[in-house]
C-alpha cells in the first residue's frame, strides 16, 4: 500500500472523503513519525478537485465504489457481500455497486437491480470511476465508513444507524476516543453537510492512516480485479 510524501515536506497528508449531493466532503490530516494531525475539514465541488490538492494526498480513502462488474447478471462484488457479512446488524449500509452496463448505458439504473441510494449517487460513482485507473489505486482506496467504525469500535458492529440520535452519539465517542485532535471538528460549520457526513469522514480518515501505515485489512483477502484492470476491494 502507499507510502510516499510530497516533495521537500517534512510531513505527509492523507485523507478520508465521502460525497454529499453535488460535492465532496474531506477531513485530512497531517502526519510525520508519530504524530497525526487533523486538519479543518473541506468541502470540494469535484473528486478531480480532492485530487488535484496541494500539497496532494499520499492515501485517499474514499466511500464510493471502486471497480465494477461488467452486467447486472454478475450478482454483488465479493466485496459487497463480504462486508456486509462482516458488519452483521450494520451490513444493510452497505450496498451493491452498479455494473458498467449502468455506466455506459447499455442497461437502465432501474433494471440493474440498484436500490434509491445507489441510483441517487450514481453521478458521483462515475466522477470516481472517471478518473481511476490501476495506477491510480496507489493512491484512491473504496473504504467504507461502517467498516472504518468496525475497526475503530475494536472489530465489532456499530449497535445503531448514524440517523438516530443514539448511533450519531455512539459514533462520536469512539472518534474523540481515538483520533485525538477530532473533537474540535466534528461540530465544524461546513456549508449544507449533516453532521453525520463529518462522522463518516473521520472514520475514513482512520482507515487512510492505517492504509498509510501498510496497517489497513482488505476485503476480499485474495484481490479480485475488474474487467479493466481496476480491484474491487475496501479497506479498513
Amino acid at each position: 500500500m502507499s507510502s510516499h510524501r510530497g516533495p521537500d515536506l517534512p510531513y505527509t497528508v492523507v485523507a478520508g472523503v465521502t460525497p454529499f449531493n453535488d460535492k465532496w466532503l474531506v477531513a485530512s490530516a497531517k502526519m510525520a513519525g508519530s504524530t497525526f494531525a487533523p486538519e479543518p475539514p473541506k468541502a470540494y465541488d469535484s473528486f478531480l478537485e480532492v485530487l488535484s490538492e496541494r500539497p496532494s494526498f499520499a492515501v485517499v480513502v474514499v466511500n464510493v465504489p471502486i471497480g465494477f462488474l461488467d452486467t447486472p447478471e454478475m450478482g454483488a462484488r465479493t466485496c459487497d457481500r463480504q462486508a456486509r457479512a462482516l458488519l452483521g446488524r450494520r451490513g444493510t449500509a452497505v450496498h451493491n455497486a452498479p455494473s458498467r452496463a449502468v455506466f455506459d448505458g447499455r442497461v437502465e439504473p432501474d433494471k440493474d437491480g440498484l436500490d434509491a441510494v445507489t441510483r441517487t449517487m450514481l453521478p458521483r460513482y462515475r466522477e470516481v470511476a472517471a478518473e481511476m485507473s490501476p495506477y491510480r489505486q496507489r493512491v484512491v482506496y473504496e473504504g467504507h465508513p461502517e467498516l472504518s467504525f468496525f475497526q475503530l469500535h475494536k472489530d465489532t458492529p456499530l449497535k445503531k444507524s448514524k440517523v438516530v440520535t443514539e448511533g450519531k452519539e455512539e459514533r462520536r465517542v469512539i472518534l474523540e476516543d481515538r483520533i485525538r485532535g477530532s473533537e474540535r471538528y466534528l461540530d465544524a460549520t461546513v456549508i449544507g453537510v449533516p453532521q453525520k457526513h463529518l462522522y463518516d469522514c473521520f472514520a475514513l480518515l482512520w482507515t487512510a492512516r492505517r492504509v498509510f501505515g501498510h496497517a489497513a485489512k482488505r476485503i476480499p483477502v485474495e484481490p479480485e480485479w475488474d474487467s479493466e484492470g481496476i480491484r474491487m476491494e475496501m479497506v479498513y
